[in-house]
This record gives structure tokens, C-alpha cells and sequence, in this order.
């Protein structure tokens, strides 16, 4: 009689890959890259057309909502934001200014004499495009 040898049981992996594989593409796919850090929830204006950015040159970002101000993603009040202001050495440096549109209009000069005051006029009005 011959001897039956028999051979060690190896699951078959292919489909445990390829289910490994389409969870790895689903949540590339589903995650959201965060652009900018933003502060505050705004509701910008709509606008007929955008700007466009101009890459790789370091800039101020400034939100404005009807209770927060916040500048680099950082909450400040008035008397913050003209310290954090006073730093600034370049003032060519561009400003992106995000200001929602519900904010009253003394909120809104309030945060541009505090620029005016630092002399920072190279300013960037964000909107949405309608």
C-alpha cells in the first residue's frame, strides 16, 4: 500500500488582499485634506468670479465672524491681534482677509485700521464663487 503524504492547509489570501486593498482606496477617497487652517465657521459672500492664490509666499490669514476674530488660525481678540501684528517685519506680506457676511460694517473697519495702523495693505477679500 502506498503512503498518502499529505500537505499542510494554506488558506487562500487573495481575497483578504484585495478587500485590504479597497478599504486602503475607500478612505483615501472619503478623507478630506484640510487646506488652510481656519479658525471659525464663516459664511462667506458669493462672487461672480475668484482669485486666484499665489503658491508658496507666506501670508496673514485673517476670519472675522460676528463674535471671533482670529488670525493664523489663532483666536485673538482686538488688542491680541495688533501685538501679533506688530511682529509682522515684511509688510509687503499678503493678507487673506475671510470675513463673514453677516458682520456689522464697525466690526469690519475695525479690523482694517488695525491693519492700516501696522501698514499692511497688500489685502486679498476671500469670497465664494457663486
Amino acid at each position: 500500500m502506498k503512503k498518502r503524504s499529505r500537505e499542510p492547509f494554506v488558506p487562500d489570501l487573495t481575497p483578504m488582499i484585495d478587500l485590504i486593498f479597497l478599504l486602503l482606496i475607500f478612505f483615501l477617497v472619503s478623507t478630506v485634506f484640510k487646506k488652510e487652517e481656519w479658525a471659525l465657521l464663516l459664511n462667506l459672500p458669493k462672487a461672480e468670479t475668484g482669485a486666484t492664490k499665489e503658491a508658496n509666499q507666506k501670508q496673514l490669514l485673517v476670519e472675522l465672524s460676528e463674535e471671533e476674530l482670529a488670525l493664523n488660525g489663532k483666536r485673538l481678540d482686538f488688542t491680541q491681534m495688533e501685538s501679533e501684528l506688530r511682529l509682522v517685519s515684511d509688510k509687503t506680506t499678503p493678507v487673506e482677509v475671510r470675513i463673514d457676511k453677516n458682520v456689522r460694517y464697525e466690526r469690519i473697519i475695525k479690523v482694517f485700521d488695525l491693519l492700516k495702523t501696522q501698514e499692511l495693505f497688500n489685502l486679498n477679500l476671500v469670497t465664494t464663487k457663486k
